[in-house]
Parts: C-alpha cells; structure tokens; sequence
C-alpha cells in the first residue's frame, strides 16, 4: 500500500481491512479443503473463524458505506471509530495467523503435507502484510 494517500489515508485502510478480511476468511476453507482429515479441533475452530472473520468484513463493509455516504469527510468520531476497527482488524489478523501456526505446528495430518505446510506459510504472510499496514497507519497517528 502506498502511503501518500495523506487525510485520505483512513479510508485507504478500510479497502485494505476489506481485502484482507475477504482474504482470511477465504483461506479458513482453503485450509479445510486442502487438508483431507484435519483434526476436529481445528475444523471446529476454522469454522468459527470463517464466521468471526466474515462478521469483521461485513463490519468494515459497513464503514466504507458511512464513509461514501458522507462524502468521504471523516468526523473526529468516525475517525476514531475506523482506528478501533483498524486495530481490532489488527488484533484479529494476530489470533488467526496464531491458529495457523498451531495447524502448522501441531496437527498429525499437515506434518504429512508438506503442501498444506507451504500453504500456510502463504496465509500467515498474507495476514503480516495485512497487520504491518495496519500498523503503519496506527502509529503514524500517534
């Protein structure tokens, strides 16, 4: 992302937050479909995770609409707002790429595939690169 968008630069993370949380809860069924018998566990939790991470995307939709509709001029509340939905996108982004790492690490089936390990890999530096955006953009208001 580039980081020239100046006053524009919160409505710029939104698009990013609503790429990226289509992106995770998209991976939740690569992961399940590429990875014939998962453990239980890690279906049941990759689930729910396709329905935290899709309730996140449709929150950020959300935003985008308020955004637009008041002609993109950004109230100091709705500010604030969009930076605690930015840092929640953040947090969440973290607590995901955590479930991938303990598929990665701890599941009896992906130490097997040596395929599904790559693929994973592949989510979790998708998630960074979503988190360090966020990031950017979180500390560059301080």
């Amino acid at each position: 992302m580039q980081f020239y968008y100046g006053q524009q630069m919160p409505l710029r993370i939104l698009d990013e937050a609503e790429f990226w949380k289509h992106q995770e809860e998209e991976h939740t069924v690569v992961i399940r479909e590429l990875v014939k018998g998962l453990e239980k566990k890690y279906v049941d939790a990759l689930n729910e995770w396709e329905k935290a991470l899709s309730e996140t995307h449709q929150r950020v939709v959300s935003f985008i609409e308020t955004v637009t509709r008041s002609n993109y001029y950004l109230p100091a509340k709705l500010y604030q707002q969009v930076m605690q939905l930015t840092s929640f996108c953040m947090d969440q982004s973290l607590q995901f790429i955590e479930l991938c790492r303990q598929i990665k690490n701890h599941s009896a089936v992906v130490s097997k595939n040596q395929t599904a390990k790559v693929v994973l890999d592949h989510i979790i530096r998708e998630s960074e690169y979503f988190i360090g955006i966020a990031r950017a953009l979180l500390y560059s208001r301080n």
